[in-house]
């Protein structure tokens, strides 16, 4: 017996429930259309089912449209849509900012054919868009790629859609170096497929010139980066074919709903995907940064009870979380031995450390789906008494946001093991803050953590 035999309904009966609601979607949607209209109805209704048809065709065009200018390119990652080489280069800038985020020495990015429009890589099932590697000469003339039939792993790891790891590259058989990427050199690789559940779009291509794992944060955050790219890439197709159906003049209105229907799956993906890029994210900067807790995160989570207890809406808390797990964003880009130096920093690695929120800003500029958190980003090591960095801004006019995660990061800070200091006690942490509120830090934030702290125990 099958699951509609047991359930009392056939595909006949469950359209005559739903006739009061919409006898027209349910009725094309079983493909009856053509029957009922020829032999069932009169002239009269089929007139009128025929304006209704064209009623409902246009307002999902409309529909369709409206998606589409709400999810402009504009948030997506910016890497969509290219037609020429110039235009590619950007992938380069990707490259380079992974091999600063992953501590690796060089990062290569591949796309599908589909996706490689205006490079002309012939028959290559994978083409070469960006490298971090620096090159004299035009490395997309070169045409570099991977065709079906290569044996190598990474045409392995593309069919398989399986990431791998290898520490030791001499160890196996189908690792085949590229003379033009220095791959000769590569002690250690890991390689990433970039797609989503139903669509793969190419691959990233990670490498060391030293035998090097890379750690857990880091290629948990690579993973999403490929299921982020993935999701925007497959994005982008699905509204490049929306816009034809929109521009055709005969179109069944079941066609509109299933575009409609995969493009608002999409955006939710993506929305899902850019959450879980932030916070991992937020956790490989934890690692980097040598704290023993996930600090970001629980910086965020402050940031967000504060935000609640100070009435602010769900938008503006959504943002100030978004801010709170990226604030200390720049020490992503940083070399890990900065952190690992217990000894006295020198002059320039100071500079570095007290410049990092700067260089923060920059690469979360190039992410336009963060765009919005980055003044609270940027202001959050300004004092209330205007004697903060980078403008020396006063009392209100820092953005409250930024007021709200100095607050966070400072009391997350005190009451945190670090790799060269324990945890300060909850109490003597908020009497420290208590003291300086007024000259560091908001006194109307501050109040609020005294009552957050309070109800929540911690």
């Amino acid at each position: 017996m099958t699951d509609k035999e047991e359930s009392g309904a056939s595909l006949f009966s469950r359209s005559i429930d739903l006739m009061e609601d919409d006898p027209l979607e349910e009725i094309f949607a079983l493909n009856l259309g053509d029957f009922i209209s020829e032999y069932l109805i009169s002239e009269d209704l089929a007139n009128k089912i025929g304006k209704d048809v064209k009623d409902k065709t246009t307002r999902l065009k409309s529909q369709l449209k409206e998606l589409i200018s709400i999810y402009s390119l504009d948030n997506t990652l910016c890497v969509l849509g290219f037609n020429s080489q110039d235009e590619y280069v950007v992938y380069n800038s990707i490259a380079k900012t992974l091999t600063q985020i992953l501590d690796v020495d060089a990062c290569h990015i591949y796309l599908t054919q589909e996706f490689t429009k205006g490079l002309n890589l012939e028959n290559k099932i994978l083409g070469l868009v960006g490298s971090s590697i620096d090159f004299d000469e035009d490395i997309y003339a070169k045409k570099l790629g991977y065709s079906a039939d290569d044996k190598s792993v990474v045409v392995q790891a593309f069919n398989d859609l399986e990431k791998v790891q290898v520490k030791d590259v001499s160890k196996i058989d189908n690792f085949i170096p590229k003379y033009e990427l220095k791959e000769y050199d590569v002690k250690s690789l890991a390689i990433v497929p970039m797609h989503n559940n139903a669509y793969i779009v190419g691959v990233v291509v990670i490498e060391n010139y030293k035998e090097k794992m890379i750690k857990k944060p880091y290629m948990a955050l690579l993973e999403t980066i490929g299921r982020l790219f993935g999701t925007s890439l497959h994005l982008q197709k699905a509204i490049e074919e929306t816009e034809e159906l929109i521009n055709q003049d005969s179109i069944f209105a079941e066609e509109l709903q299933h575009k409609r229907a995969e493009l608002t799956a999409l955006i939710g993906d993506l929305g899902v995907q850019q959450q879980a890029f932030v916070e991992r994210l937020a956790k490989a900067v934890d690692e980097k940064g040598q704290y023993k807790v996930a600090h970001s995160q629980n910086t965020a989570d402050l940031s967000k009870k504060l935000c609640k207890q100070l009435g602010l809406n769900e938008k503006t808390t959504d943002l100030v979380y978004y801010a709170g797990l990226l604030q200390n964003i720049g020490k992503i880009t940083l070399p890990e031995s900065l952190f690992t130096n217990k000894g006295k920093l020198s002059k320039e690695e100071w500079e570095k450390l007290q410049n990092h929120p700067n260089v923060g800003v920059n690469l979360l500029m190039n992410i336009n789906f963060l765009s919005e958190v980055i003044p609270y980003i940027h202001y959050h090591k300004e004092r209330w008494d205007g004697g903060g960095e980078p403008e020396g801004l006063k009392g209100n006019s820092i953005p409250f946001g930024s007021r709200i995660i100095a607050v966070a990061d400072a009391y997350t800070a005190m009451t945190s093991d670090r790799s060269y200091r324990n945890a300060m006690d909850k109490d003597k942490a908020l009497s420290i803050i208590k003291e300086e509120a007024g000259v560091k830090w908001d006194p109307v934030v501050v109040n609020a953590l005294f009552e957050v702290v309070s109800d929540s125990g911690r």
